[in-house]
């Protein structure tokens, strides 16, 4: 039974001298389609437009010997597969080892062994068919993979969105606000990708990352009860201690989702660093832990940046939105206390680029007074439980 495909395969003999592509052609033609060409150039032409599954090159030809067509044919992404046996009367170890070097598969010698030739022709052919399958299959499994891969960002895409988004629907923020604030962390990243102190944790793999967590920094507002979270007005202390405690149930929620799944991966890493962190201050005066300095995660400084900018450009029922110059000034103001300085300097030097995100994605009309109509309803719902 043959180990390649029924169809015959396409021989192409490559020789000078006719009684040599005669012979050949009448060893071969029984069992495989010959081509025979007499020029090596004639043998690159055919070989690009109609490669052959393998070829027989004599070295001695006139104008261009058979190393040269070798060389070429294997230069060629096109042609570089097909496999070449040189047949010639060059016998010497030398040439041979030439032969071979150049990315030939075998090398016989004349006089020719009938036998010996079709043998070698059909083991080789059997060679280049596997391979070829291998390869074919090698790409459908990379596509496969690579498809899997896609729909699995996709889920994981749409299952960050869906939990932010349900978290947004219990706070004063819109949701452009998470459009804006993942936007704003990845424009802070790649300015700082180079700087000598990120430049290591600033991939583009964890770029990509911010910018997909940064909207969960607040998903922990779910288990803030709504007597506290909707209070329209100023927090009694107690209450304000019942609010710090978001970041640590954001953190913790995914903390056990991920242990539950025993699925570890950079993405909730940083999820759960933006989550728990990006409350805390340069100056150790933030929450819920009171880290200081660069014990707080680089992607939760990124966070803090862009949250607070957002928070003061963004108007609310309750509040006017402050001018960009005015937050920009509030972000320097805030300069080694509570922000990195580095990423107060690199926020500066792209703040046109903030205030153009929060252009493209600003707030409208409808959308505040919607949000505050939901807000007004859940109130006053958790006033009467309250009561």
């Amino acid at each position: 039974m043959d180990m390649y495909p029924s169809v015959n395969p396409t021989i192409l003999v490559v020789d000078d001298a006719p009684a040599n592509l005669s012979l050949i052609s009448g060893l071969l033609r029984d069992s495989y389609t010959v081509k025979a060409v007499n020029h090596g150039a004639k043998a690159l032409k055919i070989a690009s437009e109609e490669p052959p599954d393998l070829i027989l090159l004599d070295i001695m030809m006139p104008d261009m010997d058979g190393y040269e067509v070798c060389r070429r044919l294997k230069a060629d992404p096109q042609t570089r597969q097909i496999p070449v046996i040189f047949l010639t009367s060059k016998s010497d170890v030398e040439s041979e080892q030439l032969g071979m070097g150049l990315g030939a598969v075998d090398y016989v010698t004349r006089p020719i062994s009938p036998p010996i030739l079709i043998s070698r022709v059909k083991a080789h052919l059997v060679d280049a068919f596997h391979a070829r399958t291998l390869q074919v299959n090698n790409e459908y499994l990379e596509y496969e993979v690579s498809k899997r891969s896609r729909q699995m960002l996709a889920l994981q895409d749409v299952t960050t969105m869906a939990l932010a988004s349900l978290a947004e629907t219990r706070d004063a923020d819109t949701g452009n606000h998470l459009r804006r604030t993942q936007h704003y962390v990845q424009s802070l990243a790649r300015r700082l990708r180079t700087h000598p102190r990120f430049a290591d944790f600033l991939t583009e793999s964890r770029i990509l990352a911010l910018y997909k967590c940064a909207p969960l920094h607040d998903i922990g507002k779910v288990g803030i009860p709504d007597r506290v979270l909707l209070k329209p007005g100023r927090f009694e202390p107690a209450e304000w201690e019942v609010m710090k405690q978001h970041p640590t149930l954001g953190h913790d929620a995914i903390d056990k989702a991920v242990s539950k799944s025993e699925a570890s991966s950079e993405f909730l890493e940083i999820a759960k660093e933006i989550v728990y962190s990006h409350h805390e201050k340069w100056d150790g005066s933030g929450y819920p832990q009171g880290l200081a300095g660069d014990d707080i995660p680089v992607s939760a400084r990124l966070m803090a940046v862009a949250d607070v900018y957002d928070a003061l450009i963004c108007r609310r029922i309750y509040k006017k939105a402050a001018p960009h110059a005015q937050a920009v000034q509030i972000i320097v103001d805030g300069r080694g206390t509570h922000f990195d300085p580095d990423m107060v300097d690199a926020f500066c030097a792209i703040a046109q680029e903030f205030h153009a995100i929060a252009e493209r994605f600003a707030d409208s009309d409808e959308d505040l007074q919607q949000k505050a109509a939901i807000l007004a309803s859940m109130a006053a719902s958790a006033h009467e439980e309250h009561q």
